[in-house]
Formats: structure tokens, sequence, C-alpha cells
């Protein structure tokens, strides 16, 4: 090849090589989904009753966005499990995830536990902040403040349970905006849930939630079977017959006082079945729960 065709081909490659370096840092990677981002604390300063400025006295939320195709609008505060005194990942991570493949922005929250010496109403003052500051994000997003949901497993059943029954509308007249919101959700869900703390009482959640004596007027008042009215938003609720752990009248006593409030409601017990099973893993099947409950989002118009 001629020195003057060689110099001109040269050029040319590395003039295409410097086009294709430039454009490909101009065009930013693909983004995984979910976008995990947070955690977002729930109260700017320290949160009311706050026992130091430790991690596990702070509570917060880690919101998981869906693909923007995917979006549908629907938001999900997902509490996890623990006796009250841990917070089980599988039922908080893992939830977040399948519900951000379906569309559904969800935010996990850490809220603050008995095993640290926080004791009632902190548990509920904190899941009742994380749903104001959603519906208050899906105003901000163009989301639909009207679709928010909660699910609870275990003891987060059970404080998701406590919300659906003993929310607020909000304050008008507060400076904070966010408290101007209302707590109640728009639909719950509840895995395997900690309801009643009578008879078939989770007895470590009930030390955790509530102390080593608490009152009987206390202990009625969070046996949440009691506290059903016509005003509890519908409810999906799962439970196993095998869960040795919390069991499964937890679950029937708390469907059975929606049905007499005349609150809709989606009830499935399946036979097989540990305690904390959520998606199951390598070695437990979870029941059919998961398909069931987008089927129950479609007739309930939560979801497309």
């Amino acid at each position: 090849m001629p020195r003057s065709l060689l110099t001109v081909f040269v050029v040319a490659c590395l003039a295409t090589t410097a086009l294709k370096t430039l454009a490909a840092e101009k065009s930013p990677a693909p983004v995984p989904y979910p976008l995990i981002l947070g955690p977002i604390r729930l109260w700017e300063g320290a949160a009311p009753d706050a026992k130091g400025e430790r991690p596990q006295d702070t509570p917060t939320l880690t919101p998981y966005y869906p693909d923007a195709a995917k979006k549908n609008g629907a938001s999900m505060l997902i509490l996890p499990g623990g006796g009250y005194g841990n917070l089980a990942e599988h039922e908080g991570k893992g939830y977040a995830e399948f519900f951000a493949a379906h569309g559904i922005t969800a935010y996990v929250l850490k809220y603050r536990l008995g095993s640290n010496g926080y004791r009632h109403p902190t548990m509920l003052n904190d899941a009742a902040r994380a749903l104001r500051l959603i519906r208050s994000f899906a105003k901000r997003d163009g989301l639909d403040p009207t679709r928010i949901g909660v699910i609870g497993s275990s003891a987060g059943g059970h404080l998701a349970s406590t919300l659906v029954t003993h929310f607020d509308a909000g304050k008008p007249d507060a400076s904070d905006a966010v408290e101007r919101e209302s707590s109640r959700p728009d639909l719950g869900i509840l895995c395997y849930p900690v309801i009643s703390f009578g008879e078939f009482a989770h007895a470590g959640s009930r030390k955790n939630l509530l102390g080593e004596n608490p009152s009987p007027e206390l202990v009625k008042s969070l046996s949440n079977e009691l506290q059903v009215t016509k005003e509890t938003p519908p409810c999906f609720v799962w439970h196993t017959v095998e869960d040795k752990t919390v069991p499964v009248e937890n679950a029937l006593l708390f469907a059975s006082a929606l049905r007499r409030a005349g609150v809709p409601f989606s009830l499935h017990i399946y036979e097989k079945g540990p305690h904390g099973l959520g998606f199951g893993n390598a070695t437990r099947t979870a029941p059919p729960w998961a398909d069931q409950l987008l089927h129950w989002f479609k007739e309930r118009k939560f979801t497309n």
C-alpha cells in the first residue's frame, strides 16, 4: 500500500475509534431494575422518642423503583417480619424486587424494634409515617395516591394489620405537610400474620411489642381481630396449616372479623409450608400465593 494511502487508512481508523469512544462516553450504561435508592429517613431530624442516634434508632425507607416502561402507578409499603426483635431480609428486599418487577413502586421500612428498647406505639408511628411519606411521594412523582398498599409477614403482618385497623386521616393543620396525609392503606396483604395476642398469640412478638406485663386493655387494643371496622381496607390473607410458630387461627380470626364487618378480602390457607416461607427457596416450595395476589390486584383494579 502506498504511504499516502496508508496514512489515510490509519487516520480513518483513529477517527472511527475516537467517535466510538465519544459515543460510549455520551451514552450511559443501561440502568438495571429495580433501581434501588436510599435509605430515606422518615423524619428530617431525630425520630420522635428516639433513644439515640444509632442506626437502630433511625427508621428509614428504602425505595425500589420499577422500569419506567412497566410502572403502573401503584405503590407498596413492605414491613418485614422478625418477631419485633429483628427484620427478616427475605421478607423485605425479596418482596420489593417482586413488586418492582410487576411495575409497583416498592418501599421497605426499617422500623424500630423491641430488641432495641422500643415499645408500642413506636412501631405503629413508624409505619404510619412511612405510609404518609409514600402517599406524598406518589403525588410528587405522578403516581396514584389512592393505590398504596401495605404488606407484612409474621410480626410485620401484625404491624400491617395494626396499620389497617389503627389509621387516621392526617392532621389538616399540621405544619409538616407529610403529617397532613392519611395513614390509611388502600389495601393490606398479610402473610402468615401475627394477629391476636389472646389464646393464639406469638409470645415473643407480644413481649417485644408490649413488654413483660401489658395491661388487658393494651392487649385487647393490639389484638387486631377485635379492631376491624367497616373502614378497614380490603385485605389479602394467607397462612399454612403446618405453621408451628404462628398458629393458622390468627389468619382465620382476622378473616372472620373482616367478614363480619363487610370488608372485602381474599383468604388462602395452604396445607404445607413452614413459618417464614415467603416466596420459598431452593429447598422450600412456596404456595402459589404470589400468582393469586397478582390476580387479586387486577380484580381490585390495583394494577392493570
